[in-house]
């Protein structure tokens, strides 16, 4: 009988070198070695790095078509499992001894003969080896539910984080979490796009491997990833980590409003650069005011003026400089001297110190909260896992609770550091109130607009004239203007009185979650009731534009 020719075959998976038992080149010099000593002759020799476990197999398909256009050839591989880890493949070896287009099959490590019994080992082989493929499956997957469970992350730390090599968990990076955090806040602006974020990061070192900005895809993930909350995703499900969010859920929605702006751009005509467009309202009509540009004295000028499409509308235009000056006069009105500004920080400090003493409650009610949103959870856990709703509904609710809790997350964490509403808003707006000093001598329209946007409401444009709304504390800071003795004398009594009010001030309703003015401004201070008393008791208040908020305790009035 003619010794048959053989087709060398040799595979490993995709996987790391490293973690393979025996590499391309390895099998490659046993088998030729083999091959030597048994004297056999090699027709042509395949490899290939892909896995078995799934049919498609390139080279695997071309050698075994090849052998099914002939008679009587064999294979020579390292072991049975290399041909083949999934029934469709190992049937196909099979069925080819059966039809003798194989009539031998040699591996260094394995018996094989074509008789029944020979058949029978091989399809034991290849059984087995699918065996270890399907259970090698099950082992992972569990361990990935199991990780999942402890909310640890799966995979390599995301930009931000780094792999804790001793705890095997993330943690942010010192440097580039607060990069992150950076380029979160400035696209929540929406002065920039994805183009700028990347040369931002690119600045700060943070490149591809080529040493090229980061693209506009990379930023986008980036940006739109909940692992920066502390959400760990996987197969299109998220669950909640255990491990240190980056990114407060405010900020992050805040960015995620703007993607989807960008996502779906509103066409416009191209822009001329007016600062004050979209800020003011015609004070007769209603309609925005709109800019444009006019040719007058040698040059170019800005001119704002009511679009008057709310009909009839007797209102001229306005030059850009003269709507400037007005715009820093009101400025000018509002600003406070400089020691001022610092008793009132100094103050701001020391009524936040006070609420360090009473913030328990506030606590214990975000606790509670979590407690029943995780009941939540776990009861929409077992529905689904009873079949009682299906995986769409489940997954949908499911998102909606974390979010819930990352969102309550973040208030205990502020509950904890005993920051109160009020406290950020006020310091905050008394730095405002610093702010606009600086204003007062800018070129810088764009922020002179923005500070407007922040500190003013119903702004109006009618005459020639503008005229800006401001919230009680802004307005009192507005009509102190006529009153000279004001600095001094009174800051040295309310020294006196501020520990005496908030022993005397009732708490109204609501009054620690109080809307803040304007836009972002805070409230002064951490009560309605005692902002007003606390002007009142020194004779700061002005009945045209401060008005009590309540009755609640008529005596103290």
């Amino acid at each position: 009988m003619t010794k048959p020719k053989y087709f060398l075959y040799a595979r490993k998976s995709t996987e790391d070198d490293d973690k393979q038992i025996m590499s391309i080149e390895a099998q490659l010099f046993e088998l030729r070695e083999f091959a030597r000593k048994e004297n056999l002759q090699i027709l042509e020799e395949f490899t290939e790095s892909k896995s078995a476990k799934k049919p498609g197999r390139e080279k695997f398909g071309v050698m075994m078509s090849r052998i099914e256009s002939m008679d009587g050839v064999g294979i020579l591989a390292w072991h049975p499992d290399r041909l083949a880890r999934n029934s469709i493949d190992g049937g196909r070896v099979i069925y080819a001894v059966d039809t003798t287009k194989i009539v031998s099959l040699r591996f260094p490590t394995f018996w094989f003969e074509p008789t029944p019994q020979g058949l029978f080992m091989l399809q034991v082989a290849f059984g087995q080896s699918k065996y270890y493929s399907d259970n090698l499956k099950q082992n992972v997957d569990r361990g990935i539910r199991q990780k999942l469970r402890r909310g640890e992350w799966l995979t390599k730390a995301p930009f931000g984080y780094v792999n804790n090599v001793k705890t095997k968990r993330i943690e942010p990076d010192k440097v580039r979490s607060r990069l992150v955090v950076s380029a979160f806040k400035e696209f929540a602006t929406g002065k920039h796009c994805f183009g700028t974020i990347s040369q931002f990061l690119a600045e700060h070192g943070v490149t591809t491997r080529n040493g090229t900005p980061l693209s506009k895809s990379a930023i986008s993930i980036m940006l739109s990833s909940r692992a920066y909350l502390g959400f760990v995703k996987y197969k299109n499900e998220y669950y909640d980590g255990t491990f240190e969010p980056i990114i407060s859920p405010d900020l992050f929605e805040a960015v995620q409003k703007r993607l989807k702006t960008r996502a779906h751009p509103r066409k416009s005509k191209k822009s001329h650069d007016f600062p004050f467009t979209g800020l003011f309202r015609c004070g007769e009509c209603g309609g925005m005011i709109t800019a444009q540009w006019t040719k007058g004295h040698g040059g170019l000028y800005r001119y704002y003026r009511c679009t008057k499409k709310n009909g009839k509308c007797e209102q001229g235009y306005l030059r850009e400089e003269k709507l400037v000056s007005q715009l820093k006069e009101r400025l000018q009105k509002i600003t406070l001297p400089d020691d001022m500004i610092e008793y009132m920080m100094r103050m701001t400090d020391s009524w936040e110190k006070e609420e360090y003493l009473s913030s328990g409650s506030a606590v214990e009610q975000v606790r509670t909260r979590e407690r029943e949103t995780q009941e939540k959870l776990d009861n929409l856990v077992t529905l689904y896992l009873d079949g009682d709703i299906p995986k769409t509904n489940y997954l949908a609710k499911k998102n909606e609770l974390l979010l819930q809790k990352v969102s309550l997350a973040h208030k205990l964490d502020s509950a904890r550091q005993e920051r109160k509403n009020w406290v950020e808003p006020l310091r905050g707006w008394i730095l405002d109130m610093k702010k606009a000093t600086q204003l007062v001598s800018s070129d810088d329209f764009f922020e002179i607009r923005d500070y407007f946007k922040k500190i003013g409401t119903n702004p109006l444009l009618r005459d020639k004239s503008v005229s800006v709304s401001f919230g009680p504390p802004t307005e009192f800071a507005r009509a102190r203007n006529t009153k000279t003795d004001f600095a001094h004398p009174l800051l040295s009594l309310a020294r006196q009185r501020a520990r005496e009010f908030s022993e005397e001030v009732p708490n109204c309703a609501g009054a620690r979650n109080l809307t803040p003015l304007g836009h972002t401004s805070g409230i002064f201070p951490q009560n309605p009731c005692f902002s007003w008393l606390f002007l009142k008791k020194h004779n700061w208040t002005t009945t045209n534009f401060l008005q009590p908020p309540c009755t609640k305790n008529p005596n103290l009035i």
